[in-house]
């Protein structure tokens, strides 16, 4: 019966001696996740269990609870199980990327020379970004009167993440990776009504790919599909009077990103194959954007594509080039080495199902990253009650919870903070695999166990 979780809060943990409101609690939640649960709390009247459903029988639950205020461990159930955790994972790249990436993002790297201009990019996927207006890089790029020299010597990764679903390449979801991407590596496609009652289409930013329009005549929805392994991009025309999509764009290493920013810049651009050596003279740096400002709406929105490059960045820092695999190795072996356990971790932003962390692993980081970073500075970074993806959720805790949601088919997790009323501070994870009912049942029950929490500490 008893287990431990190792290293900053290491406490035996004795479920039969919590508090006998806190089994109830927990087994109010447990009973409507778990069958093999439900023999250990058969005396639960099932009408106090809303989502007790024969179906979630065979979800697989986990759930991890500490206390950081008394430094205790008050609830483990399989916390040192592994499971899936989609987005979840983005809080191992958050905090690579606050460790490693210091106040700004640096934008690029650059050698001035005679005639030209040798720039080594960063991974920065702020850069002509429509959230971000201002863009030192490339006032500074249009500032220059040379050629520029863009190195794809430290770009040693693909395009996509390890154990990707390649039939989602299509949705901006799932958007290339790159060592610089531009424009978020999509084109925003949209169709708009002219005077004349006829639709016209167009791309912002402009490019020349090509385009070819469907015969279907039926449709009513606009859409547009990209080919698998090119920029060529069929157009379906639709009858509303605006409609919008974000397409990404096949980056081809930095080659996309040329052809975009040279239009852009309005000066000759170039990729330069060749190896860095020792030779060449220092590089300067030129700073774009506060990091806050890219971890912010990474957790706000889960967003993939800045997760994925966040940990590309990461990797260029502390490495000199951006491979997932190689820096994932490297703080697995160094700032992660007394995780509880040590996870299966193969994407910056938990789009893979090959990632495999436990509960503990999540409430071990939390508290490092509150110890780290502070946990004002978390509490500004993770979305709270009714804002972000808790935008319809944990309203009356607002204020109380900072926690990232995380969800694929059959997947629903949530690791964070909660302030309870009593003004203690519980880092928790809550990872359920393999469900086979709605989302919103998982998350109704996340809710009602999370308040429950709240109410009792």
């Amino acid at each position: 019966m008893q287990q431990t979780i190792s290293n900053n809060f290491s406490r035996p943990l004795f479920l039969l001696s919590c508090p006998l409101s806190l089994i109830f609690l927990a087994s109010c939640f447990l009973l409507i996740l778990s069958c093999s649960i439900q023999k250990n709390i058969s005396t639960q009247n099932n009408n106090q269990n809303p989502l007790n459903d024969s179906l979630l029988q065979s979800a697989h639950v986990g759930i991890s609870v500490f206390d950081a205020t008394s430094n205790q461990q008050i609830l483990d159930y399989q916390g040192n199980k592994y499971f899936t955790p989609a987005s979840n994972t983005k809080l191992f790249s958050l905090y690579a990327g606050m460790k490693y990436l210091g106040d700004s993002l640096i934008g690029i790297r650059y050698i001035e020379r005679d005639t030209d201009i040798l720039i080594l990019p960063s991974g920065d996927p702020t850069l002509l970004h429509p959230d971000y207006p201002k863009q030192p890089v490339v006032d500074f790029l249009k500032w220059k009167k040379r050629n520029i020299y863009i190195s794809d010597a430290n770009w040693k990764d693909q395009a996509w993440g390890l154990g990707w679903s390649w039939d989602d390449y299509n949705g901006d979801d799932m958007t290339d990776r790159s060592p610089m991407p531009v424009y978020a590596n999509v084109i925003r496609w949209a169709q708009t009504q002219v005077s004349d009652g006829t639709f016209s289409s167009f791309s912002i930013p402009d490019v020349n790919w090509k385009v070819v329009f469907s015969s279907d005549s039926t449709s009513k929805n606009f859409s547009v599909k990209r080919n698998l392994d090119e920029n060529v991009f069929e157009i379906t025309q639709g009858t509303e009077k605006y409609k919008e999509e974000k397409i990404p764009f096949v980056t081809k290493g930095l080659e996309s990103a040329v052809e975009l920013l040279k239009d852009t810049i309005g000066k000759n651009i170039f990729i330069n194959h060749s190896p860095l050596t020792n030779h060449h003279s220092p590089f300067t740096i030129l700073h774009s954007q506060p990091v806050d400002s890219l971890f912010r709406p990474m957790m706000f929105r889960s967003d993939n594509f800045f997760a994925e490059q966040t940990l590309l960045m990461v990797s260029n820092e502390k490495l000199g080039i951006m491979n997932d695999e190689k820096i994932v190795d490297t703080l697995l072996k160094t700032d992660l080495k007394d995780l509880p356990q040590k996870p299966e971790w193969a994407d910056g932003s938990g789009l893979s199902r090959f990632n495999l962390f436990t509960p503990q692993d999540f409430v071990w980081l939390l508290n490092k990253m509150k110890d780290k970073f502070g946990l004002e500075r978390m509490k500004r970074i993770l979305p709270t009650g009714g804002t972000g993806t808790l935008g319809n959720r944990y309203k009356q805790d607002s204020g109380y919870i900072f926690a990232k949601t995380g969800s694929l088919t059959g997947v629903a997790t949530l690791s964070g903070y909660l302030i309870t009323q009593k003004n203690h501070l519980l880092i928790f994870s809550i990872l359920v695999n393999n469900y086979t009912v709605s989302g919103a049942r998982i998350r109704d029950a996340f809710e009602k166990f999370v308040s429950g929490l709240r109410r009792k500490y």
